[in-house]
């Protein structure tokens, strides 16, 4: 039998976010999510609103025709790991040569996760209304390839972040990125934050925002 995702949209745009900010992307929505950040900025990937249900076959064929060239997909959503299919989502896309990003937010094992994947995971910060769900134990399934990703709306959240880095030595093992909660902390305020501590953190702003892209 084939598998089928529940799949919010696809696109072809510049990476906004992660280790590959910049880069052309295909991107993969997957519907659905497992926490509810109460600034949520893709609301519309989640229950009540629609999704198409698409093959690993025709998913593939949608990159191909958008931009086969292109060997970056991100698969992100909401919360891609709650649909099972997604494994084998990343599978057919390594199988064909591409690098493939995953954007998690950190509440589901990675333990699955092929170990070739660019993982981008969040740790949800007081202000998310989501931090006691982080996985802590994800830490073990990333490495120095991967990301983990702060999303910052106050001093509260910036201070919460700098403790966890501390407490789990990230700064040695994975690339740290601390982004602004966007229209709600300025991209300048945050980068003072980070300055004032002399620490190798990576600051971030959505950058497709900026561009106005998708």
């Amino acid at each position: 039998m084939s598998t089928f995702l529940k799949v919010c949209e696809t696109f072809f745009s510049i990476q906004g976010e992660g280790p590959y900010a910049g880069y052309p992307c295909f991107f993969i929505r997957l519907h659905g999510c497992n926490l509810n950040c109460k600034w949520c900025d893709t609301e519309y990937s989640k229950e009540p609103n629609n999704y198409e249900k698409l093959s690993l076959k025709e998913l593939i064929e949608k990159w191909k025709g958008e931009t086969s060239s292109i060997k970056y997909i991100t698969i992100t959503g909401g919360e891609p790991l709650i649909q099972e299919g997604t494994y084998e989502l990343i599978e057919a896309f390594l199988k064909v040569g591409c690098k493939v990003i995953l954007e998690t937010n950190g509440s589901i094992s990675l333990a699955k996760v092929p170990y070739s994947v660019i993982k981008v995971m969040d740790i949800k910060t007081p202000s998310s209304g989501m931090s006691p769900y982080n996985l802590y134990e994800n830490f073990a399934y990333l490495n120095e390839k991967d990301a983990v990703k702060f999303v910052i709306m106050n001093k509260k959240d910036f201070e919460y972040a700098l403790k966890v880095v501390s407490d789990y030595e990230l700064l040695s093992k994975v690339e740290v990125i601390f982004s602004p909660v966007w229209k709600r902390l300025s991209g300048k305020k945050l980068a003072k934050w980070i300055l004032s501590t002399k620490l190798p953190i990576r600051m971030q702003v959505q950058l497709h925002k900026v561009l106005r892209l998708k």
